[in-house]
């Protein structure tokens, strides 16, 4: 009985170490995760500033960018400098001025298991990416 035991738990060990390499190689890079998140969007001019009562969500890019989701649905593309430390599995911390995440500031970067700080980046120009206008219904 204790062979069949030791035999089932080798294989679930197995099994999950197979699956581990698949799961990193469907894994998509920085580049590629930001890429398919604005496929389909134009590109605008870029800002320095972007209002924080604006934003509805913060995604970090792997090694690549930030991206803030406006409620309006724009996509702003920050590459900041030391993009990097950027792991999203980090937590984002920023101290905005004038209720506003700008070009100037430095956000720091604490890692989530471990509650410890990882490192920090300094934003750049925010660049929006929005959907294109839907044209008029024909009728």
């Amino acid at each position: 009985m204790r062979a069949i035991q030791c035999l089932t738990v080798f294989a679930a060990i197995a099994a999950i170490g197979a699956t581990a390499p698949l799961q990193a190689r469907d894994r998509l890079s920085g580049e590629a995760k930001l890429a398919k998140m604005i496929e389909g969007r134009t590109a605008g001019k870029p800002v320095d500033c972007v209002p924080i009562t604006q934003i509805r969500s913060t995604e970090i890019i792997d090694h690549t960018a930030i991206a803030y989701t406006a409620s309006n649905g724009t996509i702003y593309v920050n590459r900041p400098s030391g993009a990097n430390f950027l792991d999203d599995d980090d937590i984002l911390v920023s101290e905005p001025y004038n209720g506003q995440a700008c070009r100037i500031d430095i956000v720091r970067l604490i890692d989530r298991g471990s509650r410890m700080p990882s490192g920090s980046v300094g934003l750049n120009d925010f660049v929006p990416y929005s959907k294109p206008p839907k044209p008029p219904k024909a009728g």
